[in-house]
């Protein structure tokens, strides 16, 4: 397969990861988006689907599988559409900063709420999950607009677990053939 994918594009992030968990070898052709690319949790239920091997991304018990569409639309839907560029230029200059942290807080103390009832190592339990793919680039993005992650222990804890894993590290916007180079690692 082909992924059209920015560097430092929250969705390609979350298929980069999914493509990296279940092992399929891909061709990347960079873009530069001007504005959101589009939400591609689509993709990543179309590998689950096409592709059902382990790791499941999307868990085999339907209260689980719901548990994890809703963890991953609070954060690809309700969080990470307010604070994209196209919405941050329409917010001014002087006021994107202030209000990326404001949507994002926001954001999170929802999700800081759920994951206290649905987390175990992982967004939900033991095992990866859509969920962790929609965490990591959200969390790196709240991070990137400095905003004071201390209220939020739980989606602490996941992320820094989960950068640990071997497909979040390599599919990292720090390490992709279109970063620039001095956001390089």
């Amino acid at each position: 397969p082909i992924l059209y994918s920015y560097f430092r594009s929250s969705c390609s992030w979350r298929v980069r990861i999914a493509l990296a968990l279940k092992g399929i070898d891909y061709d990347i052709v960079p873009i530069n988006l001007v504005k959101d690319g589009g939400q591609q949790l689509a993709i990543i239920e179309y590998l689950e689907e096409t592709r059902p091997t382990a790791p499941r991304l999307l868990p085999l018990d339907p209260k689980e599988r719901a548990s994890v569409r809703m963890i991953s639309d609070l954060i690809a839907s309700g969080i990470q559409p307010l604070q994209n560029l196209s919405i941050l230029k329409k917010v001014g200059q002087e006021t994107q900063l202030a209000w990326a942290q404001a949507v994002i807080s926001s954001g999170f103390k929802a999700l800081e709420s759920v994951l206290q009832s649905t987390a175990g190592k992982y967004c939900l339990g033991n095992e990866i999950s859509m969920a962790d793919l929609c965490l990591v680039p959200q969390v790196a993005n709240a991070e990137r607009y400095k905003v004071d992650l201390s209220p939020y222990p739980t989606i602490t804890r996941i992320y820094k677990t989960l950068l640990t894993v071997e497909a979040f590290q390599v599919s990292h916007p720090s390490r992709q053939p279109d970063t620039p180079p001095e956001l390089r690692a």
